[in-house]
């Protein structure tokens, strides 16, 4: 049995996209980012940064925080969507670090600006806009001559298609991008991605609109770890 702790964000939705594929058991424990659950200390014993997704294996006493890591463990817990030959592992393998090192984080400061900052900030609203434009298009390039980011279906396109998802929201237009959009239709098709996307979906979600929601996602800073730490919370 498999806890996912989790929220219904891009980053969670990576690993409940997986699981969906894998058709592991697991049992959701929620972790409400708006409410301040991930400075729980049971939480932060499992993810020390304190931040979704971490699974907890009950088979094995393991526990693996950060969306890539347990995409790993997942794959090679079942045997499925990472290669064992070495050449096609570090396909797949360069694909996910691109996105956890890329097309997340830029997407994030993106939204980031769309979604939750209250006043203008042309110049950074821009900047990740532009990011995640030509991030986009790396995609799309490479989606050129193959159906899947490493050419079979990976743990690379789990992770990435939770960040294309809002690309109307964050003011994309997959017309512009073929290739990536044929990507985009294929995953959005097969039923484990809908059912790992549509995973809490109906949860209560007000951060955009929530001041001391916010002020727990984002105002954060080296005491914040501290405190947290020490058992205080936030």
């Amino acid at each position: 049995m498999i806890d996912l702790y989790y929220w219904p964000t891009p980053n969670g939705h990576k690993i409940s996209i997986m699981l969906e594929e894998c058709g592991l058991t697991y049992q959701v424990k929620a972790v409400n980012i708006g409410a301040g659950d991930q400075f729980a200390p049971e939480f932060l014993a499992i993810s020390p940064n304190n931040r979704i997704p971490a699974i907890v294996d009950s088979d094995t006493g393991i526990s693996v925080f950060e969306g890539g890591a347990i995409l790993v463990y997942l794959a090679e817990k079942t045997g499925r969507f990472l290669p064992t030959n070495t050449a096609q592992r570090f396909d797949v393998l360069q694909w996910l670090f691109w996105q956890a090192g890329g097309l997340g984080p830029m997407a994030g400061q993106l939204s980031h600006f769309v979604n939750y900052v209250q006043e203008d900030v042309p110049y950074a609203h821009q900047r990740y806009a532009n990011e995640y434009d030509r991030l986009l298009a790396v995609m799309d390039v490479r989606l050129r001559n193959r159906a899947f980011l490493a050419g079979e279906y990976s743990i690379a396109d789990m992770a990435s298609f939770p960040w294309v998802l809002p690309y109307r929201r964050l003011g994309n237009d997959l017309d512009n991008f073929p290739n990536l959009r044929r990507w985009f239709d294929t995953l959005k098709e097969r039923p484990a991605v809908q059912r790992g996307v549509n995973l809490g979906k109906d949860w209560r979600r007000d951060e955009a609109k929530n001041e001391t929601a916010r002020a727990l996602m984002f105002d954060q800073n080296a005491e914040t770890v501290r405190k947290a730490a020490a058992g205080l919370g936030r």
